[in-house]
């Protein structure tokens, strides 16, 4: 396919929360669920767990867009990791605004183990958001990649993530 306009075919990257986005993924193709093939999906034990540095390997090496799914806000299976994951989450989104990430490339997102049509719609949503977004390209535009890791892990650092 192309990469412009409609035609462009993003690739999402989606970290998913073992106890409840996972198994609403599950679900999902279980129950036969329509939603585009696009996500890459890698089982985290807990949203809290996420290390912002995984988010900024995944963009710089190709992937358009992250979602990062999780149990609701106060039902996490480690009491606070996803109130951990939306400290990190909003400073990560700071530093790849000053970047030049537009907001909808990374995505946080809650979806319990029997909200597989959630699920599904919010992958669906997501893809369209990038996929209207075009390709992120940051290895053509960038002139060393790891430049942009080392600057955003030390801005990470200063933020206190």
């Amino acid at each position: 396919m192309s990469e412009n306009g409609k035609d462009f075919d993003p690739v999402l990257v989606g970290f998913l929360c073992n106890w409840c986005s996972y198994r609403a993924a599950d679900l999902a193709g279980m129950s036969r669920l329509g939603y585009p093939p696009n996500l890459r999906d890698i089982r985290i034990m807990c949203t809290g767990r996420m290390d912002p540095a995984w988010v900024l390997h995944a963009l710089r090496n190709g992937a358009d867009g992250v979602l990062i799914l999780g149990c609701h806000p106060g039902e996490c299976h480690y009491v606070e990791g996803n109130y951990k994951a939306i400290r990190r989450i909003n400073l990560l989104k700071r530093t790849l605004k000053q970047l030049g990430v537009e907001d909808e490339r990374v995505q946080l997102h809650w979806a319990s183990a029997s909200e597989g049509v959630q699920f599904a719609e919010i992958v669906q949503r997501a893809t369209d958001q990038v996929r209207a977004l075009g390709p992120l390209n940051w290895k053509r535009n960038l002139q060393d990649s790891s430049d942009l890791a080392a600057a955003a892990g030390a801005h990470l650092a200063h933020e206190g993530a």
